[in-house]
């Protein structure tokens, strides 16, 4: 009996199409099937769970996880699920544990290491660092508190101090006035900053929560770059450039960036640091396999020699879509195939 390739997805959320699948889920399944590998969809349902994961297990030689985690409310039951198809030998595009390690806001302290990220990002799990050590490091530079859990620039924040800090002081006064951006709208709120800290631990309590802490990079104004990826090499770039008003920070489309598509050729620089670093990445994630279909942001800033660097923003593998570029389904058909054909070979030596 020839197994199946079974996509995952789950009943319900605004990225369905009028049959009930999200757009870029059935092209990937109808490519496969063109090439001769079985697949199909099944809608997780925390009701089922025992029925899915026998099926699976006795049908299935992969799962590809195509729900967005907004529209899951078992999120860990379903990862409880995938870790168990896992352990029995279901080959996870991703594991559930990569979908969390390289999906996490977190991804950003734990990469310092790597010239991705600068070494003054900070991850904060609880109330009390974040007390400590935020007036600290905002009173070296303008920063960037991103929320782990909010999308669309939900709970991102560029903070500035209103007046600058008299020489010699090293932390930022709890009364001092600082002037707040949030990337989702680029709207402005002013505080004081004991009173926006307050405001903040919203944002650390409560299950994955946590904030960063990085450095505000002026030049995100020339625009974000994202690298669409499948598993280890690039496939497309997007370079979603910012509203051009005075405090437009965010790239989103919301906000009213522009986005263009461009070819990883067109970013060599970038694209060849960054798989040069993969392995280092690889290996401070967890040392989980690549995940099938994910994303890597950058923007540009200066290095010490006054050289253009790309620093990375934030990464996103658990349900990244491409339905602007349904054609992209024939190239994720392939690599599928690509790591079925690895782990068999694998399992044979």
């Amino acid at each position: 009996m020839d197994k199946k390739v079974i996509f995952f997805e789950v009943e319900g959320g605004t990225d369905k199409g009028p049959d009930g699948y999200r757009p870029d889920t059935m092209p990937m399944v109808e490519a496969l099937q063109q090439r001769g590998q079985d697949a199909e969809v099944l809608f997780f349902d925390i009701t089922k769970k025992q029925e899915i994961f026998h099926y699976v297990k006795e049908h299935g030689i992969a799962y590809v996880s195509r729900i967005n985690p907004g529209n899951l409310q078992h999120e860990d039951e379903y990862f409880a699920m995938l870790r168990e198809l896992c352990q029995a030998g279901v080959i996870g595009m991703p594991h559930p544990d990569a979908m969390i390690s390289y999906g996490s806001k977190d991804v950003l302290s734990k990469l310092t290491t790597t010239n991705l990220v600068p070494d003054d990002t900070f991850a904060y799990y609880t109330i009390e660092a974040f007390k400590k050590q935020f007036p600290t490091s905002l009173a070296l530079t303008e920063r960037v508190l991103k929320q782990n859990r909010g999308s669309t620039g939900e709970g991102i924040w560029r903070v500035k101090l209103v007046e600058p800090l008299a020489e010699g002081i090293t932390e930022v006064p709890l009364d001092a006035q600082i002037k707040c951006t949030e990337a989702k709208d680029n709207h402005v709120e002013y505080w004081q900053l004991g009173d926006f800290m307050t405001f903040c631990e919203q944002y650390i309590t409560g299950t994955n929560g946590m904030l960063i802490d990085m450095r505000f990079l002026p030049r995100i104004t020339e625009g974000e770059i994202r690298l669409f990826m499948l598993r280890d090499h690039p496939v497309h770039v997007v370079h979603k450039k910012p509203a051009a008003t005075e405090d437009a920070f965010s790239a989103t489309l919301f906000s009213g960036a522009q986005y263009r598509y461009d070819k990883p050729e067109d970013w060599q620089e970038l694209v060849q640091n960054f798989l040069k670093q993969l392995p280092q990445v690889t290996n401070l994630l967890g040392n989980y396999d690549l995940p099938l279909i994910w994303t890597a942001d950058f923007m540009l800033d200066t290095n010490e020699v006054g050289e253009d660097c790309y620093i990375l923003g934030e990464m996103n593998c658990s349900c990244v879509g491409f339905t602007s570029e349904l054609a992209l389904a024939h190239e994720v058909a392939e690599e599928i195939l690509a790591c079925l054909k690895e782990h068999t070979e694998a399992i044979a030596q």
